[in-house]
């Protein structure tokens, strides 16, 4: 197969055109699954021996902020540190499947497992290794059009 690289200014940050002969239209779902499986990575802290470490994306349940730097947890219940302020972390993974739910809280919409309202305008979320945590109300109509 040949690819072939094109820029359009037209099109948005995180949009990709794929452009093929109409009798590759039954390859469209492997190339589809091909392209959502490559993982980004980002650059985290071990704590415990200060060494940096590539991980995938999709392995982050939580991000929360600690003083000027960010904690880091894992869906597997690892802890790392991520050396920038949250607001900068947000900006960077504004394109992915992450939410900010609060001001120290931002989490993996794909670890979600369920959420209900709570009382006083919040919603209670439960991630899929079993820890929960509150949408202020502030946050709200933001989650909500992340999960659309």
């Amino acid at each position: 197969m040949k690819l072939i690289f094109e820029i359009s200014s037209l099109l948005e940050r995180s949009t990709a055109k794929i452009v093929t002969h109409p009798e590759e239209q039954q390859h469209w779902d492997s190339i589809r699954e091909a392209i959502q499986q490559m993982d980004t990575k980002m650059v985290v802290i071990n704590a415990k021996n200060n060494r940096n470490m590539q991980i995938p994306l999709s392995s982050i349940a939580v991000i929360q902020s600690e003083d000027r730097l960010c904690s880091v947890r894992l869906i597997t219940g690892e802890h790392y540190l991520l050396p920038k302020r949250l607001k900068f972390v947000e900006e960077d993974l504004s394109e992915q499947h992450f939410v900010r739910i609060n001001n120290q809280t931002i989490i993996n919409t794909a670890c979600i497992q369920t959420f209900a309202a709570t009382q006083q305008a919040r919603i209670q979320v439960e991630l899929v290794d079993g820890s929960s945590y509150y949408v202020s109300r502030y946050y709200i109509k933001q989650f909500r059009g992340k999960l659309v």
